[in-house]
């Protein structure tokens, strides 16, 4: 049982090994940046035991609580229609809200590094218990995703409508008047104040809500949707998505950024070019590349520990070196290369 005197936490969650090294490193660079809080990992029974191993020796260097959890479904009846494939383990995410041994819990999805204290995102106060703190969904759309709505374009994005550095502070309010674009939320950062009620709550409605079917973004609109009217908008800076380094330059500064988020595409899935490729359209070898310098950091740290094992098991589930790449594995591709691949039930079902 975690302390209750611990009062705040980080929580973040592992389903698949191939999320291993993002777990770790996200650990590894919250604890780094001087965070005073735990990070508490949520594991299902399809995380094999080498991974877990892993994690249970990293735990007293990076200040991890492991916690293990059952994977959360749909109602048989519900037809799922989803973006990627990947996306069917994140209505187990929603489980987070039953930890209610603290007062106040930050979650971070798995493929996110901390390059500054995250801990003043526990000093933000929301405006009831039943309330969520997070940032808004980046609509811009700017690669044309032919599953996007119509209004998902770069006039109706959040973050379009607000400039640096007033963005840090001051980003674009979520009122019952603001266009609907500005009700979608990121669910890679939230932050909630858990209790058995609102846990109950979530939980009714996810077992009678009629749009579950509908949800693209499965623990993400479902957020959007139980939280309507009833979360807050936060800086960009505290979930700053790795495309808005080129698709937001009216907000981004390297030096501002709190906690990177490395959505589509994940940075330890393919190294990095010698020419600075990366990422699914070639655009993010900078921000690719701190990944893999807080890996190398990493690395380096727990050798010099005697961590071999540990340091091997995680180097199993992530990219070899550039010369020794050999043929891709279909872990790695599932979150690399072929991330954008449709679930079997999703568009043509």
């Amino acid at each position: 049982m975690v302390s209750k005197g611990n009062n705040f936490a980080y929580v973040t969650l592992m389903t698949r090994s191939s999320y291993l090294a993002g777990v770790v490193i996200l650990a590894y660079t919250l604890k780094r940046a001087g965070s005073k809080y735990p990070l508490v990992v949520y594991y299902t029974d399809s995380v094999p035991a080498s991974s877990i191993t892993a994690l249970t020796n990293e735990a007293s260097y990076s200040n991890l609580i492991l916690k293990r959890t059952t994977a959360l479904l749909p109602r048989s009846s519900v037809k799922v229609n989803l973006i990627a494939e990947r996306f069917g383990d994140t209505w187990t995410k929603l489980r987070v809200f039953d930890l209610i041994e603290y007062d106040k819990v930050c979650y971070l999805d798995a493929d996110m590094t901390i390059r500054n204290n995250m801990d003043p995102i526990f000093d933000i106060e929301l405006p009831g218990p039943d309330w969520l703190a997070a940032n808004h969904a980046c609509v811009c759309n700017l690669d044309k995703d032919a599953w996007a709505p119509d209004d998902w374009t770069k006039e109706n994005c959040a973050y379009t409508a607000v400039s640096h550095p007033e963005a840090l502070t001051h980003p674009t309010p979520v009122t019952k008047e603001s266009r609907g674009t500005y009700h979608l939320l990121n669910s890679g950062m939230f932050l909630f104040e858990p209790s058995q009620k609102l846990w109950d709550d979530m939980m009714g409605f996810f077992n009678t809500c009629s749009t579950l079917g509908d949800m693209k973004f499965p623990d993400q609109d479902f957020l959007a949707e139980f939280f309507h009217h009833k979360w807050i908008s936060v800086g960009w800076q505290y979930n700053a998505l790795k495309t808005m380094r080129y698709w937001h330059e009216n907000i981004w500064r390297d030096n501002e950024v709190v906690c990177l988020h490395y959505i589509v595409d994940k940075p330890w899935a393919k190294r990095v070019s010698e020419e600075g490729v990366a990422g699914y359209l070639g655009k993010d070898g900078v921000t690719h590349q701190w990944w893999w310098d807080d890996f190398s950091a990493w690395e380096k740290e727990r050798l010099e520990k005697g961590q071999e094992e540990t340091v091997k098991i995680v180097a199993n589930h992530s990219a070899r070196p550039l010369g020794h790449e050999g043929e891709e594995n279909e872990e790695l591709r599932a979150i690399g290369s072929q991330v954008q691949a449709f679930a079997e039930n999703g568009s043509k079902s």
